[in-house]
């Protein structure tokens, strides 16, 4: 299969269960709920190291959120429900109680439950007061600029983390031109997010390492510096690689982002050096969700 002369390779992407929850941040104005959401989703890349993954779904409209003010709805996803309860309070105590004029609402609905006002509530140090509204508890907590108005919590739902596509080429600007391009088309799409840093990663991993403390160490069969030093998947030609993850709350959700992003990725950067597009998995080892690039494309 080629797109704009771009190959694709015929493999799959190997995904694997996650938990996921969303929670939407409200402010005065559009520039404070950016700056809250910026510092909650900071240091989400990986769960490798991070704990959870999460990164800013979409800005939302006044008309979009429960106090009618401008918001961002976030998503995260953790290999756990308990690694959501312990990151999101810490997140949202530490990100968005801090920050002026800010507002936390959950964001989806389900029966499990993660914490948000539950815990955030204690800060006010027994001054705090909620109320339920409609079968939902909010919290009001007293700060500096007024209230702190937290919902008691949000559920958490069933997800899949780790679709990924590789996009190789002859050069760097090659492939970071396709990257962005690919990102770019994703970011409008609902339910899912890309966490790492720009929606990208160069550094693609493997499960497992020689070093025993290690889970997971560097793909080294895509690495242009150590080609003819291994086993590679890369050609003479090949120079540069970056690999696009997607989380996203349904297989659905995960399958339609890789669709649009390999295929903006072949429109910027087709017949300019954009050279292969494969993905990452390991046999099936790793998780039970295999996105065969030619089945989403098709």
């Amino acid at each position: 299969m080629q797109i704009r002369s771009v190959t694709i390779a015929p493999t799959f992407a190997e995904a694997f269960d996650m938990k996921a929850t969303r929670v939407i941040v409200t402010a005065a104005d559009m520039g404070w709920a950016r700056d809250a959401a910026a510092a909650m989703t900071g240091f989400g890349t990986s769960v490798v190291g991070c704990g959870i993954e999460i990164a800013v779904e979409r800005e939302l409209a006044p008309e979009e959120t429960p106090d009618h003010r401008p918001g961002v709805a976030i998503l995260a996803f953790g290999v756990s429900g308990q690694s959501l309860e312990k990151q999101l309070p810490l997140r949202a105590g530490q990100c968005v109680l801090t920050c002026p004029t800010t507002a936390l609402f959950a964001g989806i609905d389900g029966e499990k439950r993660v914490p948000l006002g539950r815990t955030l509530r204690y800060f006010g140090d027994g001054y705090q007061i909620s109320k339920s509204i409609g079968g939902r508890r909010y919290w009001r907590v007293p700060v500096m600029d007024g209230e702190f108005l937290c919902e008691e919590d949000t559920a958490r739902v069933d997800a899949v983390g780790g679709g990924n596509f590789f996009l190789i080429g002859e050069s760097i600007e090659v492939v970071a031109l396709a990257c962005r391009a690919a990102v770019a088309a994703i970011r409008p799409l609902p339910d899912v997010i890309t966490p790492f840093a720009g929606g990208a990663t160069r550094s693609g991993s493997k499960v497992g390492s020689k070093y025993p403390a290690l889970v997971a160490s560097v793909n080294e069969a895509y690495c242009p510096t150590l080609r003819g030093a291994v086993d590679s998947g890369l050609d003479a030609r090949s120079n540069a690689v970056l690999e696009v993850v997607i989380d996203g709350l349904t297989p659905g959700a995960v399958a339609e982002a890789m669709r649009v992003g390999i295929h903006a990725a072949c429109e910027a950067a087709g017949e300019r050096g954009l050279l292969e597009i494969t993905a990452g998995n390991y046999g099936g080892k790793l998780g039970r969700h295999c996105f065969d690039l030619h089945e989403v494309l098709a």
